[in-house]
């Protein structure tokens, strides 16, 4: 459940929120924004946790208004025209920007960023006061944990297993001083890339990089992983608060560095042929009411570790984990026909062509091919062009395995 609580200034908002929240008797996330001098033309606007009792610091200041006027704390983006952000996934974190103007300008505001960090004691606590109350609002989120879920039961040690941003308990011993050792030992330039696509002039570009990073410092080594071929449970379950259950599985399959993108694509096209929309499947599994529109698949990928999905709705998950695995046995039994396999191979052809036609798409794909090991960002598109039924089987038997596969389940509350 979400609230939204607005209107005028004096008429007891927040004390009919302090009193909702004491009666509910249950955790409470979210936020409270509030200033602390209203009537001031020059004040700012404060952030919390919903349920927090101490009063607002500096440090959890969102924005600052001066003469009337909101100047968010990104205020070097904004003033440039640019539209910046950053993620952190799996296995990597990425700032970047998009602009119409003003580029090398916003471009050397991003490395100023990434080569001056700034931690302090007051705005690590604030950071980890956010975090913190992602990590509840994450766990709230039906979408979010069938999928976590999947990853603990079918990885042993593999960090994949845990939450990107950890838990309560891991970022409660963060402080700046750690925060500074990661910096110097990851953000290098031997452990980055600068992805830069659109009209710009190359040699600007390369001059600001080399500014702000003149010197090239040794990346650090990768950790080496050995996770078990084996799942380490078949099946787990969950309930919450939702209208119908939801489920995935989960196909694991032998993480490989450098053969990690090219199994990825391959992976791709065997979802499409192991139940995508135009399989005798997929139709039967729809129109037994097994399935509905939410049904989907996808390839989660990293460096060293890989794995298929399917996902959705469905009132009878075991049924349709069974039917999944029942067809992948029949393939690998039967042989993957000819006419399917040319069908699936336009299809994704079609689909990945559509990612050079935005400047957005190609920078990732730069970075991506970097990561990777690619020799350009138009190796997808080899791989797909030149794949073979032959490869396709032989990538089906070997590491499309029932045994090491896993299902998933979230529960409407109150099911038996």
């Amino acid at each position: 459940m979400h609230v939204f609580l607005t209107g005028d200034v004096q008429i007891g908002k927040s004390t009919a929120i302090r009193r909702a929240i004491a009666q509910l008797g249950r955790p409470v996330y979210g936020f409270r924004t509030f200033f602390t001098d209203r009537e001031s033309a020059e004040k700012s606007l404060y952030m919390l946790p919903a349920t927090a009792e101490r009063a607002p610091g500096q440090e959890d200041a969102v924005a600052v208004f001066s003469g009337g006027r909101p100047t968010p704390l990104t205020a070097r983006f904004d003033a440039l025209g640019a539209s910046a952000n950053a993620f952190t996934s799996f296995d990597k974190t990425a700032y970047y920007f998009s602009c119409t103007e003003n580029f090398s300008k916003a471009l050397e505001v991003l490395l100023d960023f990434v080569a001056t960090p700034y931690f302090t004691g007051p705005s690590v606590r604030r950071e980890r006061g956010i975090i913190a109350e992602e990590l509840r609002m994450y766990r709230d989120s039906p979408e979010w944990m069938v999928t976590a879920n999947l990853l603990q039961a079918m990885y042993h040690v593999h960090p994949i297993r845990e939450d990107i941003a950890g838990t309560e308990e891991s970022i409660a011993h963060i402080d700046a001083a750690l925060l500074r050792r990661c910096y110097e030992r990851f953000y290098c330039p031997g452990n980055m890339v600068l992805s830069v696509a659109g009209c710009f002039e190359e040699d600007a570009v390369l001059e600001l990089a080399e500014k702000y990073f003149p010197t090239v410092k040794a990346a650090a080594n990768p950790l080496t992983i050995r996770e078990p071929r084996t799942v380490r449970e078949h099946y787990c379950e969950q309930k919450m608060p939702i209208a119908a259950p939801m489920f995935q599985v989960g196909f694991k399959a032998a993480g490989g560095e450098k053969e990690n993108m090219r199994h990825r694509l391959l992976d791709e096209l065997l979802l499409d042929l192991i139940c995508g929309e135009t399989t005798d499947l997929y139709r039967r599994l729809y129109e037994a009411g097994e399935i509905n529109a939410t049904f989907g698949s996808e390839v989660m990928a990293g460096r060293d570790f890989i794995c298929a999905m399917f996902d959705g709705e469905s009132r009878q998950p075991q049924a349709v984990y069974e039917a999944l695995c029942e067809r992948v046995t029949n393939l690998q039994r039967q042989a993957i026909p000819p006419q399917d396999f040319a069908r699936c191979r336009r299809a994704n052809y079609g689909r990945t062509i559509g990612l050079y036609g935005r400047a957005e798409s190609i920078a990732g794909l730069m970075a991506a091919a970097h990561f990777s090991g690619m020799k350009d960002i138009y190796y997808p598109l080899e791989i797909l062009r030149s794949t073979t039924v032959e490869e396709l089987e032989q990538r089906l038997q070997e590491d499309y395995d029932p045994t090491t596969s896993a299902l998933s389940v979230i529960w409407p509350q109150g099911n038996p």
